[in-house]
This record gives structure tokens, sequence and C-alpha cells, in this order.
């Protein structure tokens, strides 16, 4: 099943020609989680090909303009293809009052639903079977939040002849997928790894947008597979950064490390920079595994499976 992030914007608070403000997409087991909407969100959806009908949940770090603008056109279209799917948006602030002073609510043939983020410290937002997704507070100039989204643990799968050489019973089965050795009519234990194939292992994402060099989400954030955090400038401006509350690379880079994240992917440059390279080379100086997020880049979390402690 995938677990794959698409960049379709990685610019700061101005666009390029080539670079769009910040939006996420995140497909985990087909399903679409769109996190932030900057303006031209929905022109990078067509152009990437990924299924809008899909994403009925939309997480917004931040009411600063490059990361919400892009809301209002998306649901104007699908109000024009005639969406019937109810479409959930999280957001600090009071987004639901934006949108409603240039959407007429009764307008809509869908559903709109608002979730206000009001919290200090990580809190569950979003959760299936399979996934479950978190904000936590960042440190910028306004409410900011980051979100985690995480694959729960599969059951264990029972190895399919072991079945039957032992002759399990439904509860047997159950307690075996749950981690319970078995123990047979003779008394014999049977080790639970013996029995179930290798787990895999859950992977996860972070997504890290405007804030300042802020150790207290390191916490929230350890060891995720792919850490996405903002790197507005390069450590020359570090002054710029404290002012604005943003990150320079090597500040992005230091949260990785210290989070013992598998890669770090920085984003959110400023529109000073004509090239990514400057921040790319800085970052990883400190973070060997750093990718540079550019618009229309895929990653793919690979399938890992779990190594037991010998």
């Amino acid at each position: 099943m995938p677990f794959e992030i698409t960049v379709l914007g990685s610019s700061s608070a101005l666009p390029s020609y080539n670079k769009f403000p910040s939006a996420h997409v995140i497909n985990i087991h087909e399903r679409f989680f769109l996190t932030d909407c900057g303006e031209g969100t929905q022109i990078k959806l067509r152009q990437y090909k990924i299924k809008v009908s899909k994403i009925n949940h939309v997480f917004i770090s931040h009411l600063h303009g490059d990361h919400f603008f892009g809301i209002f056109g998306l649901i104007s279209s699908f109000n024009l293809l005639g969406r019937k799917n109810d479409l959930h948006i999280f957001s600090p602030g009071d987004l639901e009052k934006i949108i409603y002073t240039v959407i007429k609510k009764n307008d809509l043939k869908f559903q709109l639903f608002f979730h206000r983020l009001n919290t200090d410290t990580k809190e569950t937002v979003y959760e299936s079977k399979r996934i479950k997704i978190s904000c936590f507070p960042l440190n910028h100039r306004i409410e900011t939040y980051g979100f985690l989204f995480e694959e729960k643990q599969k059951e264990k799968n029972i190895k399919k002849e072991l079945i039957q050489k032992y002759k399990l019973s439904i509860k047997n089965i159950l307690a075996i997928k749950t981690g319970n050795d078995f123990i047979t009519k003779e008394g014999i234990c049977i080790k639970n790894s013996d029995l179930t194939l290798p787990e895999e292992k859950p992977r996860s994402y972070a997504y890290c947008s405007d804030t300042m060099y802020f150790t207290q989400i390191i916490q929230h954030i350890k060891n995720v597979d792919l850490l996405y955090h903002e790197a507005t400038f390069t450590e020359k401006l570090k002054e710029t950064a404290t002012i604005t509350k943003h990150s320079t690379a090597s500040d992005a880079a230091k949260i990785a490390l210290q989070a013992n994240v598998g890669s770090l992917l920085i984003g959110h440059f400023s529109s000073r920079y004509k090239n990514d390279t400057p921040l790319y080379d800085e970052a990883k100086k400190i973070f060997k595994n750093t990718l540079i997020a550019q618009d229309g880049l895929i990653i793919k979390i690979p399938v890992q499976e779990i190594k037991e402690n010998l």
C-alpha cells in the first residue's frame, strides 16, 4: 500500500513561474490528504493528475496567505464539478468565517466541516483503522501547527501452512495476531516469531511549516521516516530569520539530526534565492540525507521490516 508525498508548492510568500506557494498531498493507502493550500494549488493538482475527488481532508498550518489562499478556488471548483462528499478542513483561527465571506454557504452542493486547531501539545485530529494524524504547535508570528501522519501497526500475519499444522482455532489465531505465543496440546511453546511473518515498520511523515528553530517539536517528530521542515533562509540571513520567525537551512538540519529522522525535505525558500544550492549545501553539511522540495517532486516511503533485537 502506498505512502507517498507529492510537493505541489515549494516557494515561500512570493510564487515564481516554476515554484508555487506551500502545498503537499499525502497519499496513505490511496487516501489523499492535502496539507496547506497556497495560491494555485488546484492548478498543480491537475498538472500532476491527482484525483481531487479523493481529497476529503485539508490541513492548514496557519493563516498566512501563502498557506491558504488557494482554498477558495479549490472549494469553488469542487462545487462546479458537482462534488457530493463532505470536505473536512482543519485549521487554527476562524477560517470558517473567512471562507464564508467569499463563498456563500447556501451555494455549496456539499458539506464543509471546520475543525478548529487549538492545543499547546501534540493532539490527534484524525484517526482511522490504519492511519493517525496529529497536530502540534510550531513557533511562528501567528498561531501555527505542524502535522504528523502515521501508519498504525498492522496485526501480525500468521504463516498459512501453520494454521493447518497446529489446527489453530479462531481464538488461537486472534491471540497470535496480537503477539501471543501458542501452546500445543503436548505443552510445547511455539514462539510467536516462528508462527508469523516478519512485521512491517509503520511509516511516518512530519510536516513542519513556518517556524523558527524550535526544539520543542523534536519530541513529536522523533524517528519519523521523512521530515519536511521549512528552510526560508541561509545562515547569512539568520537575523532576518529570527525577526520573521523563520528557520535557516542549518536550523532545519539541526532539528532533523536531533530528532533522528530518516530523511529531511527542506522547502519554503525565500524568492531571493535564484537556485536552491546554497540552502541544500548548508543543510547537507549537518544532515547528510537532505532533499530539496521542488514542485512535482514525489517521495515514496518504502516498506521496511521490523528488525528483531537479538
